[in-house]
């Protein structure tokens, strides 16, 4: 049976859950967070599911009478990485090579669909190879966490803020440098797709906006084959919606080969550090000529979730920063 975990906040108090249906969630001890769980298993030389085990109540708790939380956080935001790969999946090459179209080479090919194909012949190495690296990018630390169900919200200066639905991968990195997978959650890569269909160099630009992660923690392996449906409502009305796919036989490269990409630098593996690596998308409401407006609701759902993915779309204040000589 699959351990699902989450953050909740219940009369002041925080810990961790293990989910045991849709409403419902039992309490562990000792566990006031995921960090904190996870760091412990790592000192004690244990793992993350026997960790669990050995902090189970038996007592339990709806969900809807508490807060739920990110699935994860660090005591110090700035210790948390936010990152992702893109043209990750099958089928991810058609949306952005529409974006990108006007930027295509001498040879009528953009630099999108380049990467897309490179992933297609190189990007799931045999075991122990080294596979073509993906396209990659930084999205912030912990402070532009959302949990679900809080608004996502696009700066004044923002062209769009549209949804992306992925799955993450959750990763705490220990003494010996080494990251250690916790498990994968349900997420909502919001980015500025106006912004960067006006020119490619402008994808970093783009990508510099808050996440939201999903409560559940699927701790484990990933199943193979991952079926969602992305949803926006308007007005409590359906807006658009289309399914999405994503999971390894869904997808151009492997988890490995992701993974290898991102941790091969140094500066990602700082003991103590979390990430949060965001594997891509194929399904983007942006590519089907839909604006988003304020209020509207992004809804992501997910065969391998129990819980869904709901955030409502604000606009932060417009502000103007001059640095100051000191």
């Amino acid at each position: 049976m699959a351990l699902r975990l989450v953050q909740i906040e219940a009369d002041g108090a925080r810990t961790v859950a293990v989910l045991v249906a849709v409403e419902r969630a039992e309490l562990l001890a000792d566990a006031p967070s995921l960090y904190a769980l996870a760091s412990g298993a790592l000192t004690d030389g244990i793992t993350l599911a026997r960790a669990v085990e050995q902090r189970r109540t038996g007592r339990c708790v709806a969900l809807q009478d508490v807060r739920l939380l990110a699935p994860i956080d660090h005591p110090d935001p700035a210790h948390l990485y936010l990152t992702g790969t893109g043209l990750t999946h099958l089928g991810s090459a058609e949306s952005r090579d529409k974006m990108h179209a006007l930027a295509a080479t001498e040879a009528g090919q953009t630099d999108s669909m380049r990467i897309f194909r490179e992933g297609l012949e190189g990007g799931k190495p045999a075991p122990g190879a080294l596979g073509v690296q993906p396209e990659w990018f930084y999205k912030g630390d912990g402070a532009s966490v959302v949990p679900h169900g809080a608004p996502l919200e696009s700066p004044a200066f923002a062209l769009d803020g549209g949804e992306e639905p992925e799955i993450a991968g959750i990763y705490l990195i220990d003494a010996d440098g080494v990251p250690r997978r916790l498990g994968f959650t349900l997420a909502n890569e919001f980015s500025d797709h106006v912004t960067e269909r006006h020119n490619y160099l402008w994808l970093a630009h783009s990508k510099l906006r808050p996440v939201a992660l999903g409560a559940e923690l699927l701790a484990g392996a990933l199943p193979a084959d991952v079926r969602g449906i992305s949803r926006i409502y308007r007005q409590e009305r359906v807006l658009w919606e289309k399914p999405f796919l994503t999971g390894e036989v869904n997808m151009s490269h492997s988890l490995a080969n992701l993974e290898h990409h991102h941790f091969k630098y140094a500066q990602f593996r700082r003991p103590g550090d979390v990430h949060v690596h965001f594997f891509g998308t194929a399904t983007l409401s942006f590519a089907d000529q839909v604006r988003v407006e304020v209020g509207d609701i992004f809804d992501i759902r997910a065969d391998a979730f129990l819980l869904p993915l709901r955030n409502p779309l604000a606009r932060g204040a417009a502000c103007s920063v001059t640095p100051r000589s000191l």
